[in-house]
């Protein structure tokens, strides 16, 4: 089995289960699914990608709110737009530190809490959950991947042993 086969299945079966949860727990299950894109499109992998991805996308919240927020205390409209964008300049410019560096799950984090008219509460156990579900599709994946493999290099193993 390849690995995307293994991994296209693993998060099939898994995404079906996020759908569940997401509605049986009241959280938005579009922002956990940008959460697990987070994940899966983050530049490094497993443990480190799930924290980085983690560590954007709450920037990203924080950054919003911060627009939001700030948009309110002005009755010029302009002002919001100035706004937005100096701080998507402080957005792209925390990529220096290490963990912020991943530009594009800090705008993923912000879009997300846009969408969700600020309501950052329920933004962040969406988006946090969602990258929990991504860093497990690929997981499980992977290790499915490893044990097709494993169970079919046995067999064949087993079927040169038995050819004389």
């Amino acid at each position: 089995m390849s690995t995307l086969l293994a991994i296209a299945i693993t998060t099939g079966i898994l995404s079906g289960i996020w759908g569940w949860v997401a509605i049986s727990f009241g959280l938005l299950s579009w922002a956990g699914f940008l959460g697990c894109t987070s994940y899966f499109a983050s530049p490094k992998d497993g443990v480190r990608g799930l924290l980085q991805s983690y560590a954007t996308n709450l920037a990203g919240v924080f950054w919003a709110v911060v627009i939001i927020s700030g948009s309110q205390y002005m009755s010029i409209e302009i002002f919001g737009y100035v706004l937005t964008g100096i701080v998507s300049f402080l957005m792209c410019i925390q990529a220096k530190k290490q963990w912020l560096s991943y530009i594009p799950g800090t705008f993923i984090g912000c879009c997300a809490t846009f969408a969700a008219n600020g309501d950052w509460q329920i933004v962040i156990p969406s988006l946090l959950l969602g990258g929990a579900f991504g860093y497990s599709m690929k997981a499980s994946g992977l290790w499915l991947h490893k044990q097709s493999n494993i169970e079919k290099n046995g067999t064949q193993a087993l079927m040169k042993e038995q050819t004389p």
